[in-house]
């Protein structure tokens, strides 16, 4: 047996026959956390070791030991699908069955198993791979898994809307979206249009990246992770229900729904005016950024802002002790038995307590009237803006750490506002972007807000909510603690700020 793995851990092990004849036996190895495979007659993957995350499936049928895992070929790389299937004499056929059987428990502690998911390919999102990778990767790991799928390509602008707002509650364990970050807000939207709206929220969604920036796959996977189809598909398959706040975002007596960012000046622009680029990926918003260092032009705006912290030193400390307990949480929930997605079976909540306590019925009511006059605990910013990004998650692109403090359910939306600089120093800020060093520069000011105000001066910029175009005019966005739900393997976002403040 392969020296990677302790004895100490070793829960059970199965050795079987080979199929060919070298006689050489197949090693199966069942830890408290992994699964070892070493098959010596297997040229393409003579030896496995993975987390127990990434096993689809045991099951011995027909005399044969079949096991279905995802793994990488090599240290960095998109994981793959990979069959395991061996006769096994009848004489270890009882060991067989035993051994399997361990395996699929380990691998879905407190994960519902049998997923029923609804699947949305979006057919022009980012390079218009969508379809292929439906095919190629998305539904040969569902089926490993042996989940059940009811597959949608959506036609036309607001379709995922329009299936969001009539979902039958309760039919789904998932929603998939192979697609940008734009079917995810039409599903967000449509279910503010449900006919009960606080239980469609409830309804899980999940990202498989097919677009340009994959931002919200990028923060419930990481960066390794973020782009990998099959990845995004194991979340679909084993990720459990994480609440997540969302904003609402008010112009005039028009009321929509953001889950991922607002944004106008420098990083609207770059967004809304390279959508003609989508074929070159998340490359075009480097390109966008760039020109808009070239025009180096301010956006004229007064802001208003319901603070609820602005010192950066201490929500650096709220930001790790918001992990701590989301990590404890996991735990929990790792620990316990599946308890139901939806009223339909398996995985509790792992970020929080139940997701909602109003009336189905209801959308949250708005705090803050859109007109009323600054108050109590509200602050108006009043320098020149480059532009005003806010948001919840801290990747915005996978070069763009613009919301390192964020966590999915703390109730606030995290507002950056960046004061016009020289083209120099905005040159010299790409550098570390990707980690968040932007956030210790002093022109760039970071709130934590409950809500926040804005009211165009001149008619000179745009606005991007989720990478969706809006009219520029006076919006108002207030952030509704922990409404929505996501699949998440991690209970957080995972993606770590780890740039220290320097003197």
């Amino acid at each position: 047996m392969s020296t990677m793995i302790d004895p100490a851990t070793k829960i059970k092990e199965l050795t079987v026959p080979c199929q060919n004849d070298t006689g050489k036996p197949s090693t199966f190895v069942l830890t408290d956390t992994s699964l070892y495979v070493n098959r010596p007659d297997d040229t393409t993957w003579p030896e496995i070791l993975v987390s127990l995350r990434y096993v689809l499936w045991a099951e011995t049928k027909d005399g044969s030991l079949e096991v279905c895992l995802l793994t990488q070929k090599k240290p960095v790389g998109c994981l793959r699908l990979v069959h395991i299937s061996g006769r096994v004499p009848p004489a270890q056929q009882q060991d067989a069955d035993a051994f399997a059987q361990a395996v699929l428990e380990a691998a879905y502690q407190g994960v519902k198993k049998h997923r029923h998911v609804l699947i949305l390919v979006n057919p022009i999102a980012g390079p218009g791979k969508s379809r292929t990778h439906l095919n190629k990767k998305i539904l040969p790991i569902l089926t490993a898994a042996r989940c059940t799928s009811d597959v949608t390509v959506t036609a036309y602008y607001k379709h995922a809307w329009e299936i969001a707002r009539d979902l039958p509650l309760s039919r789904y364990d998932a929603i998939a979206a192979v697609s940008g970050d734009g079917i995810i807000h039409e599903l967000m939207n449509g279910f503010a249009e449900h006919k009960n709206p606080t239980k469609a929220f409830q309804t899980p969604l999940v990202p498989i990246p097919a677009g340009s920036a994959n931002a919200l796959s990028l923060n419930l996977l990481g960066l390794e992770e973020g782009f990998d189809i099959s990845a995004a598909t194991l979340n679909v398959v084993k990720g459990r229900p994480m609440n997540v706040d969302i904003c609402s975002v008010t112009q005039k007596d028009r009321r929509a729904f953001s889950f991922m960012s607002q944004a106008i000046g420098l990083m609207a622009e770059l967004d809304l005016g390279t959508e003609y680029l989508r074929f070159m990926g998340d490359s075009r918003f480097i390109y966008g950024y760039l020109r808009g260092l070239v025009l180096h032009r301010a956006c004229p705006v007064k802001v208003s802002i319901k603070v609820a912290q602005s010192d950066k030193d201490q929500m650096v400390e709220d930001l790790r002790a918001g992990e701590a307990a989301a990590a404890r949480h996991l735990q929990s929930a790792s620990d316990a038995p599946a308890v139901g997605i939806n009223g339909n079976g398996g995985d509790a909540v792992v970020n929080g307590d139940s997701p909602t306590t109003q009336a189905d019925t209801d959308l949250p009511p708005l705090k803050y009237s859109f007109g009323e006059q600054s108050g109590d605990g509200w602050i108006v910013f009043e320098k020149p803006v480059l532009y005003l990004f806010g948001g919840k998650g801290p990747l915005v692109a996978r070069d763009l750490m613009q919301f390192p403090m964020s966590l999915p359910d703390d109730g606030y939306v995290d507002l950056v506002i960046q004061e016009k600089l020289s083209r120099k120093v905005m040159l010299q800020a790409m550098d570390g972007a990707e980690r968040g060093k932007t956030y210790w520069m002093d022109t760039q000011h970071y709130f934590k807000a409950e809500a926040y105000r804005v009211e165009p001066l001149q008619n000179t910029s745009c606005l991007s909510v989720d990478g969706e175009e809006y009219p520029f005019e006076p919006f108002q966005v207030e952030c509704h603690k922990g409404l929505a739900t996501l699949l998440s393997p991690y209970g957080v976002y995972n993606v770590k700020f780890d740039v220290p403040k320097t003197t």
